[in-house]
């Protein structure tokens, strides 16, 4: 950063920083808010879907789910290297909080945060069986991919060369989800699917949130987003809209 710059003029312009060291106290609070909050979505996901592995139809399958399982703990290893550089205790992270718990289906929460992690609203619910978690998946990964692609450009180099090793990953886990229907098509859960669907779409749909807010705005400021959450939001119902067609499902009415 050139000396005569403010760090705020500096970031606005499209600067980067690199290190813990130069970061000002309201960049590093809004950083850790992103990082953390992968982290924790990633690593109660991945505690839900493990449940799953063992009603996976066939073994092609079963190793499928356990290789999305593994990749996905991987991914949260990344970004949490990236915490461990201001402070975080990454030795005991895990351990810190019950990843698998999860509400009632029936529950109704809206995008809150329940938990004391900072998991996204729609990881406190269940997931039904493999079928679900096979619908769950593919709209939930193109969700994580419209969000990651955008963290791939943040201002915070370390964490933006996290992101892009982990964008690569979430596309492969697409690849799977839709993989995924067919069997469940062929399985006599065919019928199923659509309600799977309609009960997934509004939760995942949330964690977009619903208008601009101070604090994205903030993060527009401090480069740390650069695509409106309503835009992320609009990109991936039209992207799932265009793959659920291709099996004969529709977004809720």
């Amino acid at each position: 950063m050139p000396s005569e710059m403010n760090i705020d003029d500096y970031l606005a312009q499209g600067g980067v920083l690199t290190s813990p060291d130069n970061v000002p106290p309201r960049y590093r609070a809004e950083l850790l808010r992103i990082l953390t909050s992968y982290v924790d979505s990633v690593l109660a996901g991945a505690a839900g879907l493990t449940e799953l592995i063992n009603f996976a139809p066939g073994i092609r399958e079963r190793v499928a789910s356990a290789r999305v399982v593994m990749e996905m703990n991987q991914s949260a290893e990344k970004v949490l290297k990236v915490m461990g550089e201001f402070g975080a205790d990454t030795d005991r992270y895990v351990g810190r909080h019950p990843w698998a718990n999860r509400l009632a289906r029936t529950a109704e929460i809206g995008g809150a945060r329940i938990e004391k992690d900072f998991r996204l609203a729609v990881y406190n619910y269940p997931l039904r069986g493999w079928c679900d978690g096979v619908i769950h998946n593919l709209l939930m990964s193109r969700a994580a991919l419209c969000q990651v692609s955008d963290l791939c450009r943040m201002s915070y180099q370390p964490g933006a060369d996290a992101f892009r090793d982990i964008a690569p990953v979430i596309e492969g886990h697409i690849a799977l989800a839709d993989a995924g229907v067919p069997i469940c098509q062929a399985t006599g859960d065919a019928g199923a699917l659509q309600g799977y669907v309609d009960y997934w779409w509004p939760r995942i749909a949330l964690i977009f949130g619903s208008e601009e807010t101070e604090r994205e705005q903030n993060s527009f400021s401090m480069g740390l987003k650069h695509t409106r959450n309503l835009a992320l939001r609009q990109q991936w119902a039209e992207e799932c809209e265009t793959a659920l067609a291709d099996f004969g499902l529709t977004p809720p009415q």
